[in-house]
Parts: structure tokens; C-alpha cells; sequence
């Protein structure tokens, strides 16, 4: 937390290992093997079913209302009546969740890099869409002389990629938000495929996905298929107890709806196929995780959106703050996922909100 240190001096700062992590992680290796630390790489049936499998009846208790009343054992444990709560990506997430359960219990919000608390789209139509905006905003700033968005619909439309190239730019947006990495060189790359050449922007894709497993302990992709095929409540099948023979035909016909220019420079196809629709079309049917009872934020909420990030875009940031009365909406130009982290503009309305 050197980032706030105002803020550290003010509060008692207290963390925990979400059930499912650390120690005690979720361990599904072939799934973790396929889809490492991405959320829309898409997995195989057969690894989705076999960490289903090993983790057996146990899957159904690693839900985002588990949390919140771990959460609020912890609460307990450390005899606070109130306390604040910051959540960045999935924890926004759980802080909203936590709220909505326990109002009374918070006093503010910081919500870094948001997931919205209803309506969350699993399509990620909103993030294929923002693409074109940072792929603009990158080739601005190197003064590249193309338009790389139309290069990407190019490129797609000749030789395919389209769900790693999202998935690679999703998560380049948390890593390397400006496309400026002269090892990974994604423009470049982007533009030979353009002009002819895919070899080195294949390579690229072969590459990214070739290094060593990442550790469940880091990182834990059978938690994540878990609590996000049971938090999902608006998957176009419906919910985690829809069984998995109906699902296939929704999910074709959610698809059939999306505009094409809605998810440019991406074809629509390209929702489908990322990661979390392969990974819970195949999730057995589980408890979906029950709504909170309340349904709007009371308490002073701070959101912070980073302009290019593709993990949780600007949209869903934007969506979440006209729900609720007391928000404040920071989007912080240069930033990609995870703004406290990765910036001065998040630190700094973070720590001006808190010892407001």
C-alpha cells in the first residue's frame, strides 16, 4: 500500500485469502494449464469437466454470496460494527454484493476497475467494442500512420485469431496498457499481418501462450469457473441450474442478436467463443449464486475506471455509477485494469475519497 500512505496511517488495513485461493486453492490442472491467469482464453469441454468432476459437490460453495458471509464472519471476528471495503476487478464485484447484503455494515465503497452488480455481460460485447478505442489511442501515441482497429476487422476476416487476439489485448490492457512493449510489439505485428505477412503476429500468439503453467496458488482457474459459472445470473442460457443441453441453442440465439457494428473491430462470433461462454457452457448444472436483497448502493461510492482497460471496460464502469445516488466516477486517462496498482490517478482519488 505504499501507494496510500495517508491512508494506511488513517485505517487498519485488513486482507484475506478468498476461500478457494491461496492454501487452500481450487487446483484443477489441465484447466489451469489451458487458460492460466485469462478469463477469455477458451478452455476445452473435457478440461471444464473434469475439474467439475474433482472438485465434485465442493463447487457449489465457492459462490460470491460464500464470500460475503466469510466476509462477514471476518467483520465479526474483528468486532467492528462498520468498515470500508475496496475491491479491484472481481472484488468490486463482492464489495457490491457485500453492500447490497449488509448496508449497515459500510461506510464507503472504492470500486477499482468495475464489475457491474447486475446485468454483468459475460459476452464482453462492451470490451470487444472499447478494442477499438485503445488500439486508436496506442497508434495516436506512437504515431504509427494507420488505423490499427480496421487493420485488426482486416486481419480477422483473412486469417481468423479473433479469440486469441481478444484475449491477448485484454490482457495486454492490464499489462501493458499503451501497446508500447517493444518485446511483444503487438502494432507491428499487426500491421505486417495487415500488409501480408501473419507470420510474426502468429508467432506472437504462439508464444503468449506457450510459457509454463501458472500456479493455483497465484492464480486459480477452477475457482474461477466455480464462482463465475454461479455468479453469472444473465449467461443467455439463464442461470448455473440451466441444464447443459439447452445451453448451446441459447447462446446461438444471444449471438444472432448482437449487431455486428457492436462488437467491431471483433465479428460476433468472437463472444461466443471466449473464454467464460466455453468455460460455463460445459460448467455442470450448480446453485447459482443468490441475489442480494437490497438493490441500490447507499453509502458514498468511489469508482475508479482506467480509460483502456478491456478486462472490465469504461461501459460497465459508467453503467454501475448511474445506479447509484452517492458515486463518484473517476476514469483515469492512461490507465488500464486495476488502477490503485497501476497509476498516480487512482492512488490519488482513492486516498482523496477515503480521508474525505
Amino acid at each position: 500500500m505504499k501507494a496510500l500512505p495517508e491512508v494506511v496511517r488513517g485505517y487498519r488495513l485488513v486482507m484475506i485469502d478468498q476461500r478457494g485461493t491461496g492454501a487452500g486453492s481450487l487446483d484443477c490442472p489441465e484447466l489451469q494449464r489451458q487458460m492460466g491467469e485469462s478469463d477469455t482464453v477458451p478452455p476445452t469441454p473435457a478440461a471444464v469437466q473434469a475439474c467439475a468432476t474433482a472438485l465434485g459437490s465442493r463447487r457449489d460453495f465457492f459462490t460470491t454470496a460464500d464470500t460475503v458471509a466469510d466476509l462477514d464472519a471476518l467483520r465479526q471476528a474483528l468486532r467492528l460494527a462498520s468498515w470500508t471495503l475496496d475491491g479491484v476487478s472481481y472484488g468490486t464485484f463482492t464489495a457490491e454484493q457485500y453492500a447490497l447484503t449488509h448496508p449497515d455494515r459500510v461506510r464507503r465503497l472504492v470500486l477499482d476497475s468495475v464489475v457491474t452488480q447486475q446485468n454483468a455481460d459475460p459476452l464482453y460485447v462492451a470490451s470487444m467494442h472499447r478494442a477499438a478505442f485503445v488500439l486508436r489511442q496506442a497508434c495516436r501515441e506512437q504515431r504509427c500512420g494507420y488505423d490499427p482497429a480496421h487493420e485488426l476487422a482486416s486481419v480477422i476476416a483473412r486469417y481468423g485469431y479473433a479469440v486469441r487476439l481478444f484475449d491477448l489485448l485484454v490482457i495486454l490492457s492490464i499489462i501493458d496498457p499503451h501497446l508500447r512493449s517493444p518485446q511483444i510489439g503487438f502494432l507491428p505485428r499487426l500491421h505486417q499481418a495487415a500488409t501480408g505477412n501473419p507470420g510474426p503476429l502468429r508467432s506472437l500468439i504462439t508464444g503468449f501462450y506457450g510459457g509454463p503453467p501458472v500456479s493455483p496458488q497465484i492464480y486459480s482457474s477452477g475457482l474461477h469457473a466455480a464462482t463465475l459459472c454461479a455468479d453469472l445470473t444473465d449467461m443467455p442460457w439463464g442461470t448455473a441450474a440451466t441444464p447443459l443441453r439447452d445451453r448451446q441453442a441459447a447462446l446461438d440465439r444471444a449471438i444472432k442478436q448482437i449487431p455486428a457494428a457492436a462488437t467491431w473491430p471483433f465479428p460476433t462470433s468472437t463472444a461466443a467463443g471466449q473464454g467464460i461462454m466455453q468455460e460455463c457452457r460445459s460448467w455442470p448444472p450448480a446453485r447459482p449464486d443468490p441475489r442480494a436483497p437490497s438493490s441500490t448502493l447507499t453509502m458514498p461510492v468511489l469508482l475508479l475506471a482506467g480509460a483502456l482497460d478491456l478486462s472490465t471496460p469504461l461501459p460497465w464502469a459508467q453503467q454501475e455509477a448511474a445506479q447509484i445516488p452517492h458515486a463518484w466516477l473517476v476514469v483515469i486517462p492512461g490507465s488500464g485494469h486495476a488502477t490503485q496498482l497501476a497509476s498516480a490517478g487512482g492512488p490519488a482519488a482513492a486516498q482523496q475519497f477515503l480521508l474525505a
